[in-house]
């Protein structure tokens, strides 16, 4: 099958977009095997955008998927933010510029292994919020959010001259299923606002007929894939093309556990019978980028699993954009079975303001820079950097970070939050499970112990009571919300409930949000750094000067030494790095970096290492 001619840029005349035809698609009335891969732009830097596109393109793909995560456009109610690396309609049009059509997920819930399944997290704010149901607290948001982010996705549609051919409803939701308007109410406020082009639902096999809505189109992600899938499908919606929205190379990795490896052949195999078969398929991850900062979110197998920094996912591209042995493998598959063109007819307008794609891909390795190590001179413990902070909100009783009077009434999305409480006697200090996710324990400023999923009891021994009113402290970190799952209502951080002391609970508490944006590390930290003379113990900053050439280039961070925290550069949040594994390095993009000096601040949470390293290897614990 050649399909070539079938292009954003060759069909000017926009007539019938997507379409189901029997067991086939028709673009525009020609037959159409849609060949996707997911590249999601949140968690890759602006800068790449267009390399990693026309490696899609030049792979021999002929369509992007991608998600609108709610959380990172609206933080707080009613703040919208859509620039810069969350500037979605110039990451589209990139797409359409590499001849790329674009499949699109705007939520509300879209998973991919995100806080809360990218759903904003000041909904729990209302005690008795049912997410992805229609009750009119969360219908209310939903309509809302929809009423900004729709209108700009009607514009880049199929009929407007844009790239966009399909939009996923919702996202496998025959796995959630707690009200049977749902589904029904997602695709109304999407067609009322404007959506005109072709929509599916997206479920594994187990739950087709659940997600399954009159008039879309039911696409299966691969999770239990059998015989009786396809009389499913057949039975549900008729004779129809067969198309595999999530076909994955891997699964998300969490700390502590071993990293999951790819079978490169079994993937292969599959591919190959897929497209003997006329399948089209969605490749998920094409490209998995970074999970920047906070955004990574957690799952619930055995047991709670937050995910590690890297979203790599066994990609065809890898965490920093290099093509992998099996991206060569696919490219010549495609071109053999397909007859995949893939020499661009750029546009050579030398405009340089122009968001247009001037230039022919160049497909080289990714130039990486092995920086010199840094060795942070100064640190100033947490502490110390208490009272600088504002005043704490006071409470009788524990107050979870959701409920917060922070940040303009949305209460507190992520990192830390501390409490404080004085106590007057030595004991046995429980939790009831209401620590989440991960909480150290001081007296004064003398570590206790740790409470997390499965410990919940500490002992304070009598000799540490030692004057009339020590102050507790618990410093808890938010590691991710559960990404999907029957459990996200319940989804709240911090202490969620009391904590007793000899069975008591205890009462009075101070408690300072330690959020971590950008703000609080670039304008709120104090200046009162201390030079680092020896490796302090405990919650801590630590701040150095890596000191670069005019041509910053992206390289991995090697926190060889040190324990837990989180890395800032230039104030923005890298990401939390942990020393249990299995990640070892840390993707740093270059164009977070500028000539001269960059300050990189490490919030380390029990034990500094002597320096920070800087490595061109990628180490993922594969």
């Amino acid at each position: 099958m050649n399909q070539v001619s079938l292009t954003p840029s060759h069909i000017i005349n926009r007539n019938v977009g997507l379409k189901v035809e029997g067991s086939s698609f028709t673009l525009d009335g020609f037959p159409f095997l849609i060949i996707a891969g997911t590249i999601h732009y949140f968690r890759v830097p602006r800068e790449y955008w267009r390399d990693r596109l026309l490696k899609l393109k030049a792979c021999g793909f002929n369509t992007v998927t991608t998600h609108i995560p709610w959380n990172l456009h609206e933080p707080r109610k009613g703040w919208f933010y859509l620039t810069a690396n969350l500037d979605f309609t110039t990451f589209i049009s990139m797409a359409s510029e590499a001849e790329l059509w674009v499949i699109l997920c705007p939520g509300p819930y879209i998973g991919s292994d995100l806080d809360l399944g990218g759903l904003p997290s000041w909904l729990l704010r209302d005690p008795k919020m049912k997410l992805r149901t229609t009750y009119r607290g969360f219908t209310k948001a939903v309509n809302h959010y929809f009423d900004k982010i729709i209108p700009m996705v009607v514009q880049l549609q199929y009929g407007n001259g844009g790239p966009i051919i399909a939009v996923q409803v919702e996202n496998e939701y025959g796995s959630y299923h707690r009200d049977n308007r749902y589904m029904s109410y997602i695709k109304k406020a999407l067609i009322t606002r404007g959506i005109k082009v072709l929509l599916m639902t997206a479920d594994n096999g187990d739950e087709l007929t659940r997600g399954h809505l009159k008039r879309v189109l039911s696409t299966v992600h691969m999770k239990n894939i059998k015989k009786e899938t396809y009389d499913t499908l057949l039975s549900i919606q008729g004779r129809s093309p067969i198309m595999m929205t999530v076909y994955t190379a891997s699964s998300l990795d969490g700390w502590g556990t071993a990293p999951h490896s790819v079978n490169s052949h079994l993937l292969m195999r599959d591919v190959h019978e897929m497209f003997n078969a006329s399948f089209s398929l969605n490749f998920y991850m094409f490209h998995g980028g970074t999970n920047f900062g906070f955004m990574g979110g957690s799952a619930s197998l055995d047991q709670y699993l937050p995910m590690v920094t890297s979203y790599d996912y066994g990609a065809l591209l890898t965490e920093n954009g290099e093509r992998t042995t099996e991206y060569l493998a696919y490219q010549e598959f495609f071109s053999s079975s397909l007859g995949t063109n893939n020499n661009l007819n750029l546009n050579s307008n030398s405009d340089e303001n122009s968001n247009r794609i001037h230039k022919p891909p160049n497909l080289d390795s990714v130039p990486m820079a092995v920086y010199k190590s840094v060795i942070t001179e100064y640190y100033m413990s947490l502490w110390d950097v208490m009272p600088y902070l504002g005043e704490p909100i006071s409470s009788v009783k524990p107050i979870c970070m959701e409920e917060l009077s922070v940040n303009q009434g949305n209460g507190q999305s992520y990192g830390y939050i501390l409490y404080e409480t004085v106590i007057t006697t030595s004991g046995l200090l429980t939790t009831k499970n209401h620590v989440k996710d991960r909480g150290q324990v001081f007296l004064d400023e003398n570590f206790l112990g740790i409470f997390d999923h499965s410990t919940d009891q500490l002992t304070i021994p009598k000799k540490m009571v030692y004057n009339d009113n020590p102050t507790l402290r618990i410093l808890v970190e938010n590691q991710g919300r559960l990404a999907y799952g029957q459990d996200i209502n319940k989804e709240r951080k911090g202490l969620i409930g009391d904590i007793y002391l000899n069975k008591s609970p205890l009462r009075n508490f101070k408690i300072h949000s330690l959020d971590m944006k950008t703000k609080f590390i670039q304008r709120d930290l104090p200046n009162i750094w201390k030079p680092a003379v020896f490796k302090h113990q405990g919650p801590a900053f630590f701040l150095g000067i890596l000191r670069i050439g005019n041509d910053p280039r992206d390289t991995f961070i090697k926190m060889e030494g040190w324990t837990k925290g989180v890395i800032f550069v230039n104030g923005k949040n890298l990401g939390r790095y942990w020393n249990i594994g299995p990640q070892e390095t840390f993707y740093l993009p270059g164009p977070w970096l500028r000539p001269g000096s960059n300050e990189i601040i490490v919030f380390e949470e029990f034990k500094p290492g002597l320096e920070i390293q800087f490595t061109n290897i990628s180490r993922l614990g594969y």
